[in-house]
């Protein structure tokens, strides 16, 4: 059975197995006092700016809290989208655990704009209510849409005007700066982000991500919440190993900076193929695709590593007999479902066209009688 349900399914990629290998060699200081750790502090320092700083740690969910409960005080809220995955797949986390009050606006494309934070702008001050002192974005979006760096510098600017602090859960980051050929500074450090939730298992880890203070008068006592919530591992270097292989060539972990391009970095190279695949996707199903009627529709672009499209339920329930993927929303008609099919660093080609096939076979199929 081929899957096209998420990208965290995909298994580690092999540069990342090396990098494991390689960080189990002999007894290293525990708790992020080894070199993979040290190196991958100044690995994050090239890349997002000489002030930003790395706390590995194990989950995306993790990261997410940590960053945002070091950025707020109790009485703080957060303003995000009502798609946002902390607060649709997160169980309550950033709440539960944090006592972070989320406050969700619409975003029919997945997209925070400045509106959002001028809507919540005017609680500020107010007793009676939770202070939204924090804005958090998602790139890519949980809809699979990408913020270009002035989109996100707009919002940025709109909400420190209010002294809001900005967090980017960039747990598809990869994805969305593969997308438009940029660095990830210009989606983060240089667009006015203040914290990056940075995510690994979903690009080719086989577990962990990082917390990225990019400016450090936004948070207090990281370090401390880190521990306090669970997510500061005891044998850290083999976080910091696999976070470093998106960056450079396994080998020395204190050995000096490589002058590789960033276009040959793994992180690009595995979002870049994600992207693509979904994209081949996409135009394998173009002509299958119409705003009404039997075949599908699409309902949002897809410039990440997601196609987000409606199509028959019976179509649906045929094709799940050979792939998995899941539904998202209820669709155009009862006899629709908007579905989610997501591409990883080791989709093939061949995973594509074979799944592209069993679609146009099934509304060939199906819809004709499920369109009567």
């Amino acid at each position: 059975m081929t899957t096209f349900a998420s990208d965290n399914y995909a298994p580690a990629h092999p540069d990342v197995l090396a990098a494991l290998a390689a960080a189990s060699a002999g007894h290293e200081i525990s708790y992020g006092e080894d070199p993979w750790t040290a190196r991958l502090q100044d690995v994050v320092r090239d890349r997002f700016g000489p002030d930003a700083a790395a706390y590995p740690v194990l989950t995306g969910t993790g990261a997410n809290v940590v960053a945002l409960m070091a950025m707020l005080p109790r009485w703080g809220a957060v303003v995000a989208t009502e798609h946002a995955h902390l607060n649709t797949d997160e169980n309550g986390a950033p709440e539960r655990v944090g006592g972070v009050k989320v406050l969700t606006v619409p975003a029919p494309d997945g997209r925070l704009t400045p509106a959002a934070v001028e809507r919540f702008a005017g609680d500020l001050g107010d007793p009676h209510r939770a202070q939204p002192l924090v804005v958090s974005l998602t790139q890519a979006t949980e809809l699979g849409t990408v913020y270009t760096p002035a989109e996100i510098r707009a919002v940025a600017d709109a909400a420190h005007a209010h002294g809001m602090r900005v967090h980017l859960d960039g747990s598809r980051l990869a994805n969305a700066a593969a997308a438009l050929d940029v660095p990830l500074r210009a989606l983060t450090t240089d667009a006015g982000v203040d914290v990056l939730s940075f995510g690994g298992t979903k690009n080719g880890l086989a577990l962990g991500e990082a917390v990225i203070v990019l400016d450090p008068s936004a948070v207090d006592g990281v370090e401390f919440v880190r521990k306090a919530t669970m997510q500061l591992a005891s044998k850290m270097r083999y976080v910091s190993a696999q976070l470093l292989a998106l960056f450079e060539p396994v080998g020395d972990p204190v050995a000096d900076v490589d002058e590789l391009s960033a276009a040959d970095e793994l992180w690009r190279r595995n979002a870049r193929h994600a992207n693509a695949m979904a994209a081949r996707l996409r135009a394998g199903l173009e002509e299958s695709a119409g705003s009404a009627g039997p075949g599908v529709a699409f309902t949002q672009p897809t410039q990440a590593n997601a196609v987000f499209a409606t199509l028959p339920r019976a179509v649906v329930q045929r094709l799940r007999e050979r792939h998995r993927f899941y539904d998202w929303a209820p669709g155009e008609t009862p006899d629709r479902v908007e579905v989610r099919w997501m591409c990883a660093w080791d989709t093939t080609v061949a995973d594509v066209d074979e799944f592209a096939a069993d679609v146009r076979g099934a509304l060939a199929e199906i819809a004709p009688s499920a369109a009567r």
